[in-house]
């Protein structure tokens, strides 16, 4: 009988990648670097259906029939809040891994690469030309193993103009993350952050209560 011994961090780390998003394949297996496939045949054939549907039903669309595509995502497994927004030239890689609040905008250009699940709480912005990240690569792999890890981004946050959000960053309510700024690592509550890599330079002021 053969005993295994204790998984390697490789195997660990895609053990939890499959646990965030079940439909990444095990590179070793399907090796990608020779044609396989990185995701299974279902989220593919979805991702598939869902860029043509964008493409010809809601890129065109102007920033007034935010309710039509609310609607197309919410029918891919979005979930979207009340009064969402999605602007039609954002890019959505996998609307079930896309969690919007209630008022929360994603910008004109932006990108959402959700590979594991983005949530964005209450009137949380992020603006044009934004990255949100959410997968990476396992650079110690010898296969490059595709890994994921979802962001969170606060109630009341602001992600401005090209910036960058890494993989498992959690975002807290009312924070800043400045033009192109970059930042793998979490941001505090109502803190403002600036530059590459991201630095904190002062908190966030307030004149009211947000509603």
């Amino acid at each position: 009988m053969m005993i295994r011994g204790a998984p390697t961090l490789s195997e660990r780390k895609i053990e939890v990648s499959a646990k965030i998003n079940k439909d990444i394949l095990d590179y070793e297996a399907t090796k990608p670097s020779e044609g396989g496939a990185s995701f299974t045949l279902r989220n593919r054939l979805i991702r598939f259906v869902w860029n043509v549907v964008w493409y010809l039903c809601a890129a065109w669309t102007p920033p007034f029939m935010h309710g039509w595509r609310r609607f197309l995502l919410i029918s891919f497994g979005a979930k979207m809040g009340q009064k969402t927004d999605v602007r039609g030239s954002a890019r959505i890689w996998y609307p079930p891994l896309l969690d919007l609040g209630d008022g929360a905008l994603l910008a004109e250009r932006v990108i959402c690469y959700n590979q594991a699940k983005i949530t964005l709480g209450k009137s949380a912005l992020v603006s044009q030309g934004a990255h949100l990240c959410a997968g990476s690569h396992d650079i110690d792999s010898p296969t490059f193993q595709l890994e994921a890890k979802p962001i969170y981004i606060g109630a009341y946050a602001w992600i401005a103009a090209d910036a960058f959000v890494g993989p498992g960053v959690r975002v807290g309510k009312r924070a800043v993350l400045g033009a192109r700024g970059v930042t793998f690592s979490d941001l505090e509550a109502g803190m403002v952050y600036v530059g590459n890599p991201a630095r904190q330079t002062r908190s966030r002021k307030f004149y009211r209560e947000l509603k």
